[in-house]
């Protein structure tokens, strides 16, 4: 039997937003009986008896002591610990559990779980339940999560929620390179930029930084301009309108889908 082409392999691909769309729904209509929720975020790698994993049970432990309830990403390490700290407190411990080519078992310290074929849709949750984010020590998922946040803030897509970094040792060099390359040397960044986030090594400062925030007697980036949309209805993925976008996509020119052939020949 011949294999499908590309063509054929995108002649059906608007239907996969049904999928999409089911994986939002069912997403939306569980995170959104939670309540008050933190995201904690940090490695999978790191070991039981680790410091790491230690503050970040702790995390989870305060967080419930809050109200809140905590989500992670399911899997095991900082994020086994933080629903660890949440589930053995007697709070709402979810887990956003992504599906993985090498499996990734969900954790056993969940009492609410989803299920995520597609990152973006799970990346969406994190931000739009959440009242901060505490970040752990991590590898690039963190980091991404990380960057994230301080992308909605800066640019003004979210109204300013508190970010914390969990541990100087880990997060100090970093934050160094952004002060003196990424500011100091190429301007990539504002020097308030640095303001968007809160970096300690206590769990219990970590926490009270995000309640203050939530009972409204701490401001997060108060550089930053405040907009009716900080108190009142946002949009449904929690994140700013902004500028009234150019309507349609225009073709400049007709289009038809090439099939792509061998390269051409050197001259």
């Amino acid at each position: 039997m011949d294999q499908p082409t590309h063509r054929d392999s995108l002649r059906h691909e608007s239907w996969r937003v049904f999928r999409i769309m089911a994986e939002f729904v069912e997403s939306f209509e569980t995170m959104a009986r939670l309540g008050p929720s933190v995201s904690v975020f940090g490695s999978s790698r790191t070991p039981a008896g680790d410091k790491y994993y230690k503050l970040a049970q702790e995390c989870g432990r305060l967080l419930t002591e809050k109200e809140f309830a905590v989500i992670t990403g399911g899997g095991p390490g900082v994020m086994e610990a933080a629903n660890r700290g949440a589930f053995e407190a007697g709070g709402t411990s979810v887990g956003l559990n992504i599906a993985l080519p090498m499996e990734q078992l969900p954790n056993p310290y969940q009492n609410v779980e989803i299920d995520f074929r597609y990152f973006f849709v799970r990346k969406v949750c994190f931000v739009k339940y959440a009242c901060g984010f505490i970040i752990l020590p991590g590898g690039f998922g963190t980091m991404d999560e990380f960057f994230e946040s301080l992308t909605l803030i800066q640019t003004l897509k979210t109204a300013p929620f508190p970010v914390v970094a969990i541990g100087k040792d880990f997060w100090s060099g970093l934050i160094d390179w952004m002060r003196t390359t990424m500011l100091g040397e190429h301007g990539n960044i504002g020097a308030d930029d640095l303001d968007l986030f809160q970096l300690t090594d206590e769990p219990e400062e970590a926490v009270k930084i995000i309640y203050d925030s939530y009972i409204g007697t701490r401001k997060v980036a108060e550089r930053l301009p405040r907009f009716e949309s900080d108190e009142g209805e946002q949009t449904g993925e929690g994140t700013r309108v902004g500028i009234e976008r150019r309507r349609g996509g225009r073709l400049r020119h007709s289009y038809e889908p090439r099939t792509p052939g061998p390269p051409a020949a050197s001259p």
